[in-house]
This record gives structure tokens, C-alpha cells and sequence, in this order.
């Protein structure tokens, strides 16, 4: 498995002026909560600036993570645009003196 960065930015069907509460996310939120229940997603949240928000999702590949954004109802309906980025993470507890 890799980790990949997803960063949402609004899309086309982003309602200009309204704050990321007054979007309609639900069923993106939902489609969310279910991988992160599969422990697909690992962490998620909207950047507090209401400019989009971010992702980290696990996958077997490239073709896997994309396959998985663009099922997310918040992608499809154009909500969102998404950046799907290979994330290299770094153990950095490893490097910690014990």
C-alpha cells in the first residue's frame, strides 16, 4: 500500500460566497466516513480558510487512489476538483532517541 495527499479545491458546483458549512457535502462527508471505516482514509478535515480541504488515503497504486476520488460523490457532482499526490511519509518516530 502507498500514501497519497488528496487536496480538494471547490469545483464547478461550488456556490461562490458560501462558507464550506453551507456547501452541500453530505454525501461526500458520508462517502468519507466509509473509507475511513474500511481504513482506506486515514485522516481528512476542511482547511479553515474555506478554500477546500485535505485527504490521506491508502492504496495500492496510482490507478487505485485516483479510482477512489473519483467514485467520492463530491468529485462526480463537481463540488470538487481533486489533486491526488504520492505522499512519501517520513517514520519520524524512528528517528527519535529512545
Amino acid at each position: 500500500m502507498a500514501s497519497y495527499l488528496v487536496i480538494f479545491r471547490p469545483g464547478p458546483a461550488w456556490i461562490p460566497g458560501r462558507p464550506i458549512s453551507e456547501q452541500p457535502i453530505k454525501e461526500h462527508g458520508r462517502y468519507m466516513l466509509k473509507l475511513y471505516a474500511q481504513g482506506t482514509m486515514k485522516i481528512a478535515g476542511s482547511f479553515s480558510d474555506n478554500t477546500g480541504g485535505a485527504a490521506l488515503i491508502d492504496a495500492a497504486d496510482d490507478s487505485a487512489a485516483r479510482a477512489l476520488i473519483d467514485a467520492d460523490p463530491g468529485v462526480t457532482s463537481g463540488l470538487f476538483v481533486a489533486e491526488i499526490h504520492p505522499w512519501a511519509l517520513v517514520p519520524w518516530d524512528s528517528y527519535l532517541k529512545k
